[in-house]
This record gives structure tokens, C-alpha cells and sequence, in this order.
């Protein structure tokens, strides 16, 4: 014969527990007649086929059929003439749950005005209270199967993540505005929760956002950005073209026979830098109308005196950027140019 439980208390139910189950596994024998002692902080509430039944407030009270008229006609405990049943008891701590953590599992995407699109992650807390125990123990026990206090958090957690990600969205702000704008994020997130919340018999007393970072790839794209800035580039396609094409005069240099220098490499991510200048020039001049070139500056075939073969070097870097000669060729004539000036005593 089954054990029948007399006396149905949760006595060491802890601040951060949420519910306790009494038995802790499976169902209880009780009989009518048996004490239900509730600590002032708890509401006991009866459970059976899925369904929150009758509930007790602090206090003591003795199991009859006047008190659990719900169970009592569920079980036909008045005209049975049985006085033992088989229920589930779920004592739902009533006190505020403080400092619950937040965060966002996966980064959230958004777009941004000045990024195109950011991935960013947030975290903070929140504080709330059960204050319905018995649509709690429905909803939270009965629908989702979970009495467990980090499986609640979880859930609920999942709803205040998915609050957040619509009122990112709504804002049509990007990743720079934000932080400027947590007490209205918090807010409106909170108000989205309670409606939610209340469904499930809780309420959220209080939200906050501690942060909203950005992701590493996104931290990179904004480094890029700030770079672009340092550089004068006209452009982020324009930036990224010069990087791209340093990187392979870089890699070229790096390569060779061994004969690379630093300066070879120097000179192969300048070129790159102005060749991406170049591109981005050529981009925007196609979507003007054609006009007549201007003439080159003359510059002396066989120069006689050291400033004519300054002028010489110096157009050099003009006529690479602009694509007229190639890498090879500047390398080359810099070097007899070099050489030229030097005999002058230049």
C-alpha cells in the first residue's frame, strides 16, 4: 500500500526557488484530513491530470472536502466514500525574484545605417513575482512541463530575447545610437514583457540593460571604418580596395627571390592605397558625363639638372596611381632616377 503524506509543507524552500514540488517525484497519496502547512511567503496549489486545481494560502489548514471543492468534484471524493486521492502539490514562492540575469545566447542582427549590418549582443536583469500561483502552475507546469527554477528562468528568459530583438528592430536606430538610448530600450522592452508575462501569471517589476556590444566581426568593420577615416579615403569600397591590393604587392614583395626589401614592400602598399584611390575615382567618374582629359604635365626627356629628375621621381607616384605604368616599370625607373640624382649630387 502506497505511503500517505499527512502533513504537505516545503519548509526549506529556498529565496531562489520558484516552485517546489511536494512529492518531488511523481504523485502523492493524500487523504482528506491531512495538514497543509503554507510559510507566509508560499501559496500551495493542487495539481492532477494536467490541470492547477484548488490552492492555499499561509497558514494551516486540514483537507476537507469544503476546501478542495475542485478536487473533491474532479475525483468524486463526496460520493466515493473514499477519503485517499492521488494529486501533485506545487508550492510557488511569493516573494520578488531580484537580480535575474539576461543575455542574448546567439548576437542579434541589425540593420545599421552606418555599417549595413551590425551583429551585436546584450545582457542585464531583471526582477519579477509570481502573482498568480494558479495560472503559474498551469501555464508554467501544466503547458510547458517545468517546475524547475533554471528551466522557468530559461523560458522566460527566451521571451524577454525575443522582446529586445523586436524593439531593436522597431528603432531603426543603428549600433552607434544605442547606448544613448538604454532607459527607452529598457522601457519598451518591459512593457512588450509584461503582457506576455502576465499570460503566465508573473509579473516583471523592473528591466534593465547593462549592455549592447557588438560582435568581434562587427567590432572589425567598425575598426575598418575608423581606419578609412585616418586614411582620407573617399570611401569604405575604396579603403578596402587599396588594403586588398597592399596586401598582394605586400605578399609579392614577401615572395620574391629573395632580393625583397622592406622598400619593395613599402612601395607595394602605397601602390595598393592609390591604386584603391584610382578605382574608386574611375567609379564615380563613369556615372559623370565624359569630358575632355586634361593634358599631361611635359616633363623632360633626358633631364640636366637635379631638380628636373626631383620632378621626374615625383611623377612617378602620379603615373602608378593613375595605372599608366605598372609596379615593375616604377621599380625600375625609380631606381635609374635615383641613381641619376645622386651622380648630380642631388
Amino acid at each position: 500500500m502506497p505511503r500517505v503524506i499527512d502533513v504537505i509543507e516545503a519548509p526549506n524552500q529556498g529565496p531562489k526557488e520558484m516552485v517546489v514540488r511536494v512529492p518531488e517525484y511523481g504523485a502523492g497519496d493524500f487523504r482528506l484530513g491531512s495538514q497543509v502547512i503554507v510559510r507566509e511567503s508560499q501559496t500551495a496549489v493542487f495539481f492532477r491530470d494536467g490541470k492547477a486545481l484548488d490552492a492555499f494560502g499561509p497558514g494551516r489548514h486540514t483537507i476537507t472536502t469544503a476546501n478542495v471543492p475542485i478536487l473533491s468534484g474532479l475525483l468524486g471524493l463526496l460520493t466515493s466514500g473514499k477519503d485517499i486521492f492521488t494529486a501533485e502539490v506545487y508550492f510557488v514562492n511569493r516573494i520578488d525574484f531580484l537580480d535575474n540575469k539576461w543575455g542574448t545566447p546567439e548576437p542579434i542582427a541589425l540593420r545599421d545605417p552606418d555599417l549595413g549590418l551590425a551583429r551585436l549582443r546584450a545582457f542585464g536583469s531583471y526582477s519579477m513575482a509570481i502573482e498568480d500561483p494558479q495560472m503559474f502552475v498551469a501555464k508554467i507546469v501544466g503547458t510547458q512541463g517545468m517546475y524547475q527554477t533554471s528551466q522557468i528562468q530559461n523560458f522566460l528568459r527566451g521571451i524577454i530575447i525575443s522582446k529586445l530583438t523586436d524593439v531593436l528592430g522597431e528603432s531603426k536606430k543603428g549600433l552607434f545610437d544605442l547606448p544613448a538610448m538604454f532607459d527607452e530600450i529598457s522601457a519598451a522592452v518591459r512593457v512588450k514583457v509584461m503582457d506576455d508575462f502576465k499570460l503566465l501569471g508573473v509579473v516583471i517589476k523592473q528591466f534593465v540593460i547593462e549592455s549592447i556590444s557588438p560582435t568581434e566581426e562587427t567590432q572589425q568593420a567598425i575598426d575598418k571604418r575608423g581606419a578609412m577615416g585616418a586614411v582620407g579615403a573617399q570611401s569604405f569600397i575604396e579603403y578596402q580596395t587599396g588594403m586588398a591590393i597592399g596586401d598582394i604587392g605586400a605578399g609579392a614583395a614577401q615572395g620574391g627571390s629573395g632580393g625583397g626589401s622592406m622598400a619593395e614592400t613599402g612601395v607595394g602598399l602605397g601602390a595598393g592605397m592609390g591604386m584603391g584611390t584610382a578605382m574608386a575615382q574611375a567609379m564615380a567618374q563613369s556615372m559623370q558625363p565624359k569630358q575632355a582629359a586634361a593634358p599631361a604635365a611635359a616633363t623632360p626627356a633626358n633631364p640636366t639638372s637635379p631638380a628636373e629628375v626631383q620632378a621626374l621621381l615625383d611623377n612617378l607616384d602620379t603615373r602608378l596611381a593613375n595605372g599608366e605604368i605598372s609596379e615593375g616599370t616604377y621599380n625600375k625607373l625609380y631606381e635609374k632616377w635615383e641613381a641619376r640624382l645622386k651622380e648630380m649630387g642631388g
